[in-house]
Parts: C-alpha cells; structure tokens; sequence
C-alpha cells in the first residue's frame, strides 16, 4: 500500500516532505514523539500478589436520548492498584470522563450504569445502600475536576472551601479544620495562605485555582486521586507547574492517581500504566513505555504520529480521517475500521476483544496487531 492508496485525510496533514524513517525496533513515533513530556514517570516496584485497590468489570454506561439510548462506555474494564499511576487517554467522546466520574457516582443526568462492577478494596460499591457507597468512595478517592472556576463555589472564600471536607468528614473542629486548609495551601504552594485564605475563587488565577483544587481533593486524605483533565484549561508553563506538584504530592506519600487526558505526553511524564480508549471502549492497554514506543492498536499508532515533533521539523503529521461512530448503533466489527488505514473485511465482522500482544501485560482489540512493524512505511515513512 502506498500513500495513493490511504484515505485523503490519513496523509494530508501539513505536507512538506514524507515522514521521517523508522527502524524496526521502533515502531512508534520518531524518539522525541511526544514533545515537553518530560522524563517518563517512574514508580517503585509494588507487590504483584496484592488485590488491585480498584477494579473495573465489564462497565457499560447508557445515556437515554430521544433517537435511543447512546452506549457511551461499552465493556470497559481496568484496575489500578494502591499507590500506582495510571493514565485515560483518547479524544473527546470516547467515554474516559464518564469512567471516572462512575467511580464516583457522579455521572450527568440521565447517564447510567447499565451493567458492571466497581471493586474498591475488594468492596462492589455497584450495590451498596447510597450512604455506605459515598462512605467507602469518599474514604479512597478525592477528585480534581477540569474546569476549577466552575468546580469552586463563587460565593465562598476559598479558605472555607478547603476547610470544609476536614470539618464535616474528619470531624474537626473549625479551628483544626483551618489550620489544616493553610497547611493544605502552603503544601500546594500557595504563597501566603494566611492571607489568602479569605479570598474569593474569581480572585484568583486559573494556575492558582487549580491548586486549590488539588489542595480541597486532599483535604479528606484519600488513597487514589482522580484527574479529569485537571491541566487542559491551563497554559503550557501553569500546565507544568500542576503536573509537578502532583508529582511532588504523590511521591510525599503513597497517593494513587487516576489521571484522564488527551494527552499522551502528559500521561507519559504522569502515569506507568495507560489505557487507551476509543468510542467507548479500552482498545489497549500496557505499560506507558510499551504503548508509546510500540503501539499494538492502529489509533494508539495514529494519536502518537499526530503530535508535532519540532526535532523532525520536515516531517508530516498524520491525521485521522472521519468522525467516531455512532453510539447509538455501534457498529458490528470494530469501531475504528472506518477511519484505519489498515483494516481489512475481517475487522468489519465481529468486534475484536483485548489479547496479548503478544504479552499478557500489552493488551491490543486489534485482529491485525502483529503486522504493527510494517504501519510506518505503510504510511509513508521509509524503514
């Protein structure tokens, strides 16, 4: 297959010279893929015997629309255990937002759980009474949420904001509960939190309100921390600023992290493990240095090759032809097969379920994963 034979779209991205050669032994992006990612994240060696600290089985979530009810997350499952750091990533709509606020019962009206378990610290919160649930989630998890001007209440100052959890979940007195909201602020770094504290949200400025945030997601001392694209309303130097103190955080104690983003180069410096999602649907998954240097699943391939790398400043950015398919009639096969430059009529059958590829720990819904050494020249890129 040549570049004549790709849809339009898969190789009209900014043109200016083919796209710069491949090894075999790297499959992925050129070495420098994913720009200002920093250094990959690194974690300790954990126990691999433990029970997961959280445990996702077979999540479907339905959202009831007048033209039928849109499967929004089809058969996600995934487990993150005590004090790891694991990454959602995929673009707008492919249910990595929803999967996070399920964990928390906080999923917009009228989405639902249709099926599927949660398992926090071996506990299925699925059918727990509404008060025991909220006792055992709010216990592990604390969550950052991605806007923080509309995530913090306008009208309260943001001192009482943070102090707020301590008092009524830990029981503090409401001396205790601010002398633990000013720790929490000069923890996040917060300059002059004293003062501070009695400011109001819009007298802020994005960066420090997401501090604040992180510091209100802290205040109940939980075992897993949630991100749901916590940096993307941020600009590139206050979008590194909260990327390192999460970091800063997490390595002060053994903090686990959920983190969901679009980015890959952000999950890379922030996570060990990813699960990459597509129209619903966990389409690999793996260890962050697996999956970004040797994509099993062609979308992982095609997200990687669609970041700009300004050490091959000749080389040209794929993108991804088409539009996500429609939940409310997924299709039979799988659900990338429309916009793949690779996809074959065996992929338009039945939907390929995650395997091996081929190692147990790098997970691929791809039929055709073993012929991921030949998509860079079948792109155009030379080996």
């Amino acid at each position: 297959m040549t570049d004549t034979d790709l849809p339009a779209a898969y190789v009209a991205a900014p043109t200016r010279e083919d796209i710069p050669p491949m090894t075999a032994k790297h499959v992925g992006p050129p070495k420098a893929e994913l720009p200002h990612a920093g250094p990959p994240h690194v974690e300790p060696e954990r126990s691999k015997t433990a029970a997961p600290l959280l445990r996702i089985e077979d999540l479907h979530i339905e959202i009831p629309l007048p033209a039928g009810h849109l499967r929004a997350v089809r058969g996600v499952s995934m487990t993150v255990d005590a004090g790891e750091s694991v990454g959602l990533v995929g673009e707008s709509g492919s249910g990595k937002s929803l999967t996070l606020r399920a964990l928390l019962g906080l999923l917009p009206h009228p989405a639902r759980i249709v099926s599927g378990a949660i398992v926090v610290d071996g506990v299925d919160v699925t059918g727990l009474p509404d008060k025991r649930r909220r006792e055992v989630l709010t216990d592990t998890f604390s969550m950052v949420f991605q806007d923080s001007l509309t995530a913090l209440n306008p009208v309260m100052r943001i001192g009482d904001q943070v102090a707020e959890a301590p008092r009524h979940k830990l029981g503090m007195s409401r001396a205790a509960a601010r002398d633990r909201a000013v720790e929490l602020m000069r923890q996040v770094g917060i300059a002059d939190p004293e003062r501070r504290y009695r400011v109001y949200p819009h007298q802020l400025s994005g960066g420090l309100r997401q501090r604040i945030c992180i510091a209100i997601a802290l205040s109940t001392r939980p075992r897993v921390l949630l991100a749901d694209e916590p940096t993307t309303a941020l600009d590139v130097t206050i979008q590194a600023q909260v990327l390192n103190l999460i970091a800063r955080l997490r390595a002060e104690g053994d903090l686990g992290l959920v983190f969901v983003s679009h980015d890959l180069a952000v999950i890379r410096s922030s996570c060990t493990r990813v699960y990459v999602m597509y129209a619903g649907r966990v389409v690999e998954s793996g260890t962050v240095a697996d999956v970004v240097h040797n994509p099993r699943h062609p979308y992982t391939f095609a997200l990687l090759r669609a970041v700009p790398d300004p050490d091959e400043p000749e080389g040209r950015l794929l993108a991804i032809p088409g539009f996500a398919p429609n939940l409310i009639t997924p299709p039979t096969g799988c659900g990338f097969a429309e916009r793949c430059a690779f996809a074959d009529a065996h992929c338009e059958a039945a939907e390929p379920a995650l395997t091996p590829a081929p190692v147990p720990e790098h997970l691929s819904a791809c039929l055709r994963w073993d012929t991921a050494r030949q998509w860079p020249t079948r792109t155009g890129a030379a080996q």
